[in-house]
């Protein structure tokens, strides 16, 4: 709109004109007091994007207040594992967007196969058919080695919600004795599921869930593998088997028929790149065997290639019945998630036309033709310049460099798989007491500073959010992951 532009209104008064940047009504035949006159002036100077920002935008994990006098930096383009604002400042992104951007920013592919399917066909409701739709699930399929079926959404948070849905009327119409009566979700301390109710309620992250309560009934929390915060006496394969133990305990004292599913991330990610010991995930397997309980792999951060592995489960050859997934699945480009399941879960759900034993879930954007079209073409780049190799290789050579600061007073630890990093900072080795939250905030503006963009494990657990996060894009060379170590020695400087 031209900047001062009128829409005139008949009204029984005659003709009034409303000044669009000004929001105000006035007659064109009357004078305007000097003060209507300025602030009309002043409108029609377009504001900056800075001041949009700050004056119409809601950002998400974000304090607002102090950004009337310091607003985020205005991103302007990105290309490959970088990102460049305004000013012309690049910054190395080491978080991948929000774990996500794995085939690195500025791959014209993608963008070329978005515009070929908008022309197409930019839009189908999902209980229709498309080819990007059946191939993209035909080839998760493939990726997993399954024989089974996949349910499109849009976030991680609904590809959950779908997987909770799943479990419960699975076990009602499985014919199993006491299927009817199971329902609860038992998922694990600091793991981050997603910020739709049900999801939340499945997070257990307390400072996420403050002033949003009560949450949904039905989900429990079980303490996750800690191997650096474990009991001194134990080893980590003891550690690894008491927090496996803790599950089977909670199923016990719950009632095992009233338990439908178990929800866990391989690694946690967002809670503090927390890996368990080898001997945990494959005895978590047996005991949801023993007792009938599905297990869920919330994937939506660890797959397709984040550790090394085409999938988190790959590292220990723990299958679960169900796996939820988003984020690289296309690269961030488009909004995509999916809830794979085993045909066996999918087989319950079959009945004749007309009856309840159909999945009754639908999401409107879910398997849409351009992001499945787009995650197709993503999964095949992926494929094609061997990023899941590239992430194991340059992942070992980051991690074996993050180790080499361990003689900083502040390195608790390094640990990880493949690009997906952590370093938890400590104000003291001896008794692990987690680095504060200032000095956690000012090594991440002196790594910005530097030129990189960390993650932290923010608003999780009370007083514990004191590890670094790493996961830079697929496509990174040990060239990025030395600009990331320069600026994080910079960040932690000389105590």
């Amino acid at each position: 709109m031209v900047a001062g532009s009128q829409a005139g209104i008949g009204t029984a008064r005659g003709l009034l004109m409303v000044d669009r940047i000004a929001g105000c009504w006035y007659h064109p035949t009357i004078s305007h007091t000097n003060a209507t006159e300025e602030a009309r002036t002043k409108m029609t100077v377009a504001p900056s994007i800075s001041e949009l920002d700050v004056r119409a935008l809601w950002h998400p994990l974000t304090q607002h207040k102090p950004l009337a006098d310091s607003p985020p930096p205005l991103i302007v383009r990105g290309d490959g594992c970088y990102l460049e604002d305004d000013q012309g400042q690049r910054y190395l992104d080491a978080m991948a967007g929000l774990w996500c951007v794995n085939i690195g920013y500025g791959r014209s592919e993608l963008a070329e196969t978005a515009a070929a399917q908008m022309t197409q066909l930019p839009y189908l409701a999902p209980t229709m058919t498309h080819p990007p739709g059946a191939q993209l699930a035909d080839k998760i399929l493939e990726m997993l080695g399954w024989r089974g079926r996949v349910y499109f959404s849009s976030s991680g948070s609904e590809a959950n919600e779908a997987a909770f849905k799943i479990a419960r009327q699975y076990h009602l119409q499985s014919g199993k004795p006491g299927g009817a009566t199971r329902y609860k979700i038992i998922s694990r301390h600091r793991a981050y599921h997603g910020n739709t109710l049900g999801a939340m309620s499945a997070t257990g992250q307390a400072e996420r869930k403050i002033g949003y309560g009560p949450m949904a009934p039905g989900f429990i929390h079980v303490p996750p593998p800690y191997p650096y915060r474990a009991h001194p006496k134990l080893t980590p394969a003891e550690h690894g088997i008491a927090c496996a133990q803790a599950i089977e305990e909670t199923i016990i004292y719950e009632g095992p028929e009233s338990v439908a599913a178990l929800l866990m991330e391989p690694i946690i990610s967002g809670g503090g790149v927390l890996v368990p010991p080898d001997e945990y995930l494959p005895r978590v397997r047996q005991i949801c065997d023993e007792y009938g309980v599905l297990l869920i792999f919330d994937e939506v951060v660890s797959g397709y290639g984040r550790t090394g592995k085409l999938f988190g489960r790959d590292h220990w050859g723990a299958e679960p019945d169900i796996i939820t997934m988003a984020k690289g699945l296309s690269s961030g480009y488009m909004p995509l998630a999916a809830t794979a399941v085993q045909e066996y879960i999918f087989d319950a759900f079959l009945g004749d036309a007309g009856d309840l034993s159909h999945f009754r879930h639908i999401n409107t954007f879910g398997g849409h033709p351009v992001s499945t079209a787009v995650g197709l073409r993503n999964l095949q780049i992926v494929e094609e310049e061997n990023l899941v190799e590239n992430a194991r290789n340059v992942g070992e050579y980051a991690l074996a460099q993050l180790k080499n600061l361990s003689s900083h007073p502040w390195v608790g630890e390094a640990r990880g798989r493949g690009l997906l990093l952590g370093v938890e900072l400590v104000a003291d080795k001896e008794t692990k007491q987690p680095l504060d939250d200032a000095e956690m905030l000012a090594v991440l503006g002196r790594c910005k500073q530097a030129g990189v963009l960390l993650g932290r494990n923010g608003n999780t657990v009370p007083g514990l959010g004191n590890i670094l996060i790493m996961a830079p894009p697929l496509v990174a060379t040990k060239s990025e992951i030395d600009l990331l170590i320069e600026a994080l020695v910079f960040a932690l400087g000389e105590k």
